[in-house]
């Protein structure tokens, strides 16, 4: 576990209440409820369209919530400084591997001195220390989701959100990416993730909070959920019969 979260005040738990958010005359949340608790993997389950994505980036701040608010256990300042986004397709600037994680650390205000041999641990801790020098962009679509998470874990984040950063990966990349979320999750981040493989729901999560056209059906712990969901529409998830 690093310095920061072993000293620091937790921003967790992360409170959502009665949270909506609204697009014209859609909406895409609706009353969304939950107190999210250090240490427990969460994973946000539900039909396309169901809001999730929404959600993650209501929780990170890029969106804000039409009704309801979002309430961290620190200050809006604090609490930015201390989270971080992964998303499906990574943004790679056109840098090297090495450069794109100094930039992330120049913005989270880390000394010079300090940016290049932590860009290089978070390089190796996710596999990739001998592209170091290589272009980001040229990089495969695996290895920029590995250089991601490599740029989000440099910065030491207490709590970690995921959007399906696995979806198109084969199952080798998939294997990476997720042994990597492992080993951030052992050293004491919070991970919230959003995927639609429920084999990776049923491997890396705690508890499952299922959202159905923007309300939250349910939160169950992972095993519960998918051997008796306590909801009707999470039940016809599980079996195919809603889109996902």
């Amino acid at each position: 576990m690093s310095d920061l979260l072993q000293v620091a005040p937790s921003v967790l738990p992360l409170r959502l209440e009665n949270v909506g958010f609204t697009v014209g005359n859609r909406a895409i949340l609706q009353g969304v409820t939950a107190v999210l608790d250090a240490g427990v993997r969460t994973i946000v389950l539900g039909a396309n369209g169901a809001g999730k994505s929404v959600l993650l980036r209501i929780c990170h701040g890029l969106l804000a919530p039409t009704t309801g608010r979002v309430r961290w256990n620190a200050d809006a300042a604090v609490a930015a400084r201390r989270q971080a986004m992964v998303f499906q397709r990574p943004v790679m600037l056109r840098r090297s591997a090495e450069a794109n994680i100094a930039y992330a650390l120049r913005l989270g205000d880390v000394p010079r001195s300090r940016r290049r041999p932590q860009a290089r641990a978070a390089l190796a801790r996710v596999g990739l220390e001998g592209l170091a020098t290589h272009a980001a962009r040229t990089m495969s679509v695996g290895e920029q989701q590995r250089l991601a998470l490599g740029r989000a874990w440099a910065l030491r984040p207490e709590v970690l959100l995921l959007d399906e950063p696995t979806a198109s990966l084969d199952p080798g990349a998939i294997n990476a990416i997720e042994a990597i979320i492992e080993a951030m999750h052992a050293e004491g981040t919070k991970i919230v993730m959003v995927t639609h493989n429920l084999g990776q729901a049923r491997r890396l999560g705690d508890e499952i909070l299922f959202l159905h056209e923007g309300r939250l059906c349910e939160r169950t712990p992972a095993e519960r959920f998918f051997r008796r969901p306590d909801s009707a529409e999470a039940q016809r998830f599980l079996t195919g019969e809603l889109p996902w």
